[in-house]
């Protein structure tokens, strides 16, 4: 099978959350399982920077509106993926992957063009995958403005939602002004959304498929209180709208041969393992060599991911015996505020105010609880990757957190982690208790460790149902 995915950004070139691991890990599984996979993001700045081996292969012309613009196309081979990256200097020469006022015209161009590069490799895909709003648009551009090719005759469009909080939301005048689409398009409602321009609405009404990214999640994105308005519009695509639970880099994170951490981590000597990992954890941040829990967090500093909620505990986690690290970036103020916690208590309380692969790998392997407590959560990675380190993950009952952590109130021969359901500071306290409950009862605390460690969370089953879906 021949698979496109478009996406705004991928690893190993360029990531600022979930979105890029998702697009890179699923497409390496596909090629693993024997289909060609190709994957069109854009040249940003901070690609070029990295210098990375890429082959010129065209330059593309195209009228947006009343703008004519140009694109050099260049590819490179990876994982057995064939990237293909779009340049263009006055969009995407710029230090940040997102965040500016022109947002909406930066991808409506990249969606324009993909489909210009489509047709240049003159390539017959199977199934073009494109994700979130900054390439939902795609499929609505090809089935209004390419009816009559016969290269897209026979393709299907699968979307995937992986944060509904962002919508693509332009005036009605870019329908024609940046789309060139017909006003009908908008008339007719099939991208008007609260009476503006939706590019992720016209992904969900003219995909063939679309997908959310975990079980639960998609059932949330179908109740008003928590699908920022979305839940209307999916109605309609109640029988071709599916949840699939994301995976992890299964290469990246094997704690048997992970590079990144102290010691290397095997069930038959997991709490040995696990030890020497928590003691090089503590010098890394310079914390006293405390026998209590350690509470990680790796994250987005964020109201969503519930950052305000650790905040309020740290003080209190540390007058009990524990000890908190934090790696992440985010709200000014969430930062400043661990940079207090950090000045009040400089032995018990670790920081790192930005992210570095390195250290967060360390976290996961060092700690003895991850935290996320999230107000809401469509799948979640770092619960994942916590509990193949044998990190008890504390998480609120949403989204893929939900589908992956099995509470410590179940049965004890399966339980991994700690849910809780109340987004507000007595629900995040009570599972801090548990916590600690669970680190002084050895027996409870081995056992939960050992059904966490090296659970198999990576893509191979995800990107099967995903192939199901495709074909």
């Amino acid at each position: 099978m021949k698979i496109l995915m478009v996406a705004s950004e991928s690893n190993p070139y360029i990531k600022s959350g979930g979105l890029a691991d998702v697009t890179y890990s699923l497409s390496k599984e596909l090629v693993k399982q024997g289909h060609e996979v190709s994957l069109i993001i854009p040249l940003y700045q901070a690609i070029k920077n990295k210098n990375i081996e890429k082959t010129w292969l065209t330059n593309l012309e195209l009228w947006m509106g009343w703008r004519h613009q140009g694109a050099a196309i260049y590819y490179a081979v990876q994982d057995g993926i064939t990237f293909y990256f779009i340049e263009n200097s006055q969009y995407f020469d710029r230090t940040n992957i997102y965040g500016y006022d022109d947002d909406g015209e930066r991808f409506a161009f990249f969606a324009l063009m993909s489909k210009e590069l489509i047709k240049h490799l003159d390539i017959h895909f199977d199934v073009i995958h494109v994700h979130d709003w900054q390439s939902a648009i795609l499929p609505c551009l090809i089935k209004e403005q390419e009816g009559n090719n016969p290269l897209f005759w026979g393709t299907r469009h699968v979307l995937t939602i992986h944060n509904e909080a962002f919508q693509g939301m332009l005036d009605e005048f870019a329908v024609g002004d940046l789309f060139n689409l017909g006003h009908y398009c908008y008339e007719n409602g099939n991208v008007r959304f609260k009476d503006r321009f939706s590019t992720l609405k016209a992904g969900i009404i003219y995909a063939d498929r679309v997908t959310t990214v975990s079980p639960t999640h998609r059932n949330e994105l179908l109740n008003p209180n928590m699908s920022f308005g979305l839940d209307e519009v999916l109605q309609y695509r109640l029988d071709t709208f599916v949840g699939i639970v994301n995976g992890i880099d299964d290469k990246e994170f094997d704690p048997s041969n992970d590079k990144y951490i102290y010691h290397k981590m095997t069930k038959r000597n997991l709490n040995k393992d696990k030890f020497i990992n928590k003691r090089s954890l503590q010098y890394n941040f310079n914390l006293d060599e405390r026998d209590g829990p350690i509470f990680g967090l790796v994250s987005r500093l964020t109201w969503q991911k519930g950052i305000d909620l650790v905040l309020a505990k740290v003080d209190e986690i540390v007058a009990r015996g524990g000890q908190v690290v934090i790696l992440g970036s985010g709200e000014g103020d969430l930062e400043y505020g661990f940079e207090l916690a950090h000045a009040r208590n400089p032995r018990n309380v670790g920081i790192y105010i930005g992210y570095s692969n390195e250290i967060a790998h360390k976290i996961y392997a060092g700690s003895d609880f991850f935290m996320m407590p999230s107000l809401f959560e469509p799948c979640g990675i770092g619960q994942l990757i916590a509990l193949k380190y044998g990190t008890l993950p504390i998480v609120r009952e949403v989204g893929g957190l939900k589908d992956t952590v099995i509470d410590c109130y179940g049965n004890l021969d399966v339980a991994d982690g700690i849910v809780f359901k109340d987004f507000n500071y007595g629900g995040f306290s009570f599972a801090i208790d548990k916590a600690f409950d669970i680190y002084y009862n050895q027996e409870v605390m081995e056992q939960m460790r050992k059904n966490a460690f090296g659970k198999d969370h990576s893509w191979k089953e995800s990107a099967k149902e995903y192939l199901k879906l495709y074909k």
